[in-house]
């Protein structure tokens, strides 16, 4: 079963179970995916699906950053119980290790001849970490592995 597949299905679960966040949450990917696969007129993989994810959890991050600054709690903490939601179908995250391993493993395929070879390398890392890592984390690793080249 796909990850839209699964999306689907649990969101029919959470209309029986009467899941009002679980619900909500759902219904806006939902929302996203078809709001993509409308305007680039594409079939979204699973990929593409993660990425949605990826970019609604890091809206969500911000939200709550800024929720909490400006003192409305009652906010952040409906960003944080659809952020629960959002990650439950994330992949299992990757250690620091795993991934120091995986930036060596595509610097050295790479073989970069400097800095500016930035672009080529994170591109090759972040097909083979997506969702699975920060790329912000990545992208300092890459940053710092290329200066030391």
């Amino acid at each position: 079963m796909g990850l839209k597949e699964q999306i689907t299905e649990d969101m029919k679960s959470a209309m029986r179970a009467k899941e009002a966040v679980k619900l909500g949450t759902i219904r806006l990917i939902t929302s996203a995916m078809k709001q993509k696969e409308v305007d680039e007129r594409i079939e979204l993989n699973d990929t593409m699906v993660l990425a949605i994810i990826e970019k609604m959890i890091k809206q969500r991050k911000d939200s709550i950053s800024q929720f909490e600054a400006g003192g409305r709690q009652d906010l952040a903490d409906i960003e944080k119980a659809e952020l629960v939601v959002l990650t439950a179908y994330m992949p299992a995250a990757l250690s620091d290790g795993e991934v120091a391993a995986e930036v060596a493993a595509a610097v050295a395929e790479v073989n970069p001849a400097g800095p500016q070879d930035m672009g080529k390398v994170m591109a090759l890392v972040k097909a083979r970490l997506a969702g699975r890592a920060d790329m912000t984390v990545v992208s300092g690793l890459v940053k710092a592995a290329l200066i030391k080249s």
